[in-house]
């Protein structure tokens, strides 16, 4: 299926029940993401971000609502087709990298195409064509504790678009580094991801790397909104 929106959130809510309260996190959420729209989610800590990308990558279910991934409803889903959406559709990238260590850098892209099916050559093409778009074609044969941790990130920012996902979700994808590391390893997601044609939904508490998307919505009061100038200020 090939659906106008990458991602469509109609009327998703989350809530817990702690110490016999109610926490609703999120209420009533709207939000779609076209193919090639890189969109900023943004917000204090603890407003929701980290879940409602979560419930976006069918990592969580909505208490309420429904979650369309390329147009294909997900709440009546069993965990096997969730499974088989996020492989075949989404690409996650995290705070930190999360590269298994025992690997190079190579192996790292290679592996999770190998899992949906790609032979070893073909998923070895595709990594080592990534890890030169990201500039890092000299480091393939590196494992992640001989890497910088910019060039740590660099390399799951490849992963995650390995299997030509249709949707990249990235929380607080710089977060760990430096200013000018992070400026130089999201311009470089930015590129790929424009690169790629997908869409993207990446959680910041920078500005500066949020003026630099499409949009900005913000999550308040357990609610996604565009981001006004006012709320911005």
């Amino acid at each position: 299926m090939n659906s106008a929106h990458a991602i469509r959130l109609e009327a998703v809510s989350r809530t817990f029940v702690q110490g016999g309260e109610t926490l609703h996190v999120l209420r009533g959420a709207d939000l779609s993401i076209a193919p090639g729209e890189i969109v900023a989610l943004v917000g204090p800590s603890g407003a929701g971000k980290s879940t409602l990308l979560q419930i976006s990558g069918l990592l969580e279910p909505p208490s309420a609502g429904e979650v369309f991934i390329d147009g294909i409803p997900t709440r009546a889903l069993d965990d096997a087709g969730r499974t088989r959406l996020r492989r075949n559709h989404l690409g996650f990238v995290y705070q930190y990298h999360h590269l298994l260590p025992e690997f190079s850098a190579l192996e790292n892209i290679v592996i999770p195409q190998m899992i949906a099916g790609v032979s070893r050559a073909e998923g070895r093409r595709r990594a080592l064509d990534l890890l030169e778009l990201m500039g890092l074609e000299a480091r393939a044969d590196h494992r992640p504790g001989q890497l910088s941790g910019g060039e740590q990130q660099r390399v799951a920012i490849a992963r995650a678009l390995a299997n030509r996902p249709r949707l990249l979700l990235a929380d607080e994808p710089t977060g760990n580094l430096d200013p000018q590391t992070s400026l130089h390893v999201f311009q470089v997601l930015l590129d790929l991801v424009r690169r790629e044609g997908l869409a993207a939904l990446v959680a910041t508490h920078n500005p500066d790397l949020a003026r630099k998307m499409d949009r900005t919505v913000v999550l308040r009061n357990a609610r996604v909104e565009a981001l006004t100038p006012e709320a911005g200020a």
